[in-house]
């Protein structure tokens, strides 16, 4: 396993990066940025959001965690958050990210400029672990994928980093990461070392 940071540990320690906890595997998330030195903080509601200098919106039922954003104003909230402050999604949190979604199509948060196709890699049956290359530096990507929505669509400021056969797996937008796969439960921590490079360089350029 290789890991990557432009970054110092001491920067990286004065990184508080917020796990949305609403349903998901948002505990796995915040033991792998305990790992790579951030401070992560669970997102239960609007005023949670606050200090923190990322997000991480994490695998689960998106329709499950839009009934919750409903919930207090969270929702517009979140999406004003989301389109100004780094973001990273993984699985369900590329659906809530995408601009646009089908299989059907549901309400979503409108950063991210792809189009994602939810349940298309199939039943939970059909989960598997992946070995692939990637933009990322060192070895090829542990890729963990369980009931994984499929990026259709980029737009032209996408930036695909990582493939499972020609459909896009890891692409980035600026200051919005996304993984259609669960890098939380594997053992390669690169792609959350990434999202704490694109926050200090966020942080710095403001």
């Amino acid at each position: 396993m290789t890991e990557h940071s432009n970054e110092t540990g001491a920067d990286q320690k004065a990184l508080t990066v917020g796990v949305l906890a609403l349903q998901g595997a948002y505990d796995a998330h915040a033991s792998t940025l305990r790992k790579l030195g951030a401070t992560p903080k669970l997102i239960r509601l609007p005023s949670d959001l606050g200090g923190i200098d990322g997000l991480i919106m994490p695998g689960g039922e998106s329709t499950t965690m839009l009934k919750f954003l409903e919930q207090h104003g969270f929702f517009e909230v979140l999406k004003d958050f989301v389109h100004s402050t780094p973001t990273f999604g993984t699985c369900a949190g590329v659906i809530l990210l995408a601009k646009d979604v089908t299989n059907p199509t549901q309400k979503s948060l409108g950063a991210l400029d792809v189009t994602v196709e939810r349940n298309s890699y199939g039943r939970q049956i059909d989960s598997t672990i992946l070995h692939a290359a990637s933009k990322l530096p060192g070895d090829p990507l542990e890729m963990v994928f369980i009931r994984a929505p499929r990026i259709t669509r980029t737009g032209k400021e996408v930036e695909t980093l990582a493939n499972r056969e020609e459909h896009p797996v890891l692409v980035r937008e600026g200051h919005l990461l996304a993984a259609t796969f669960h890098p939380e439960l594997g053992h390669d921590t690169r792609v959350h070392q990434l999202f704490l490079d694109i926050i200090a360089q966020h942080k710095a350029n403001r």
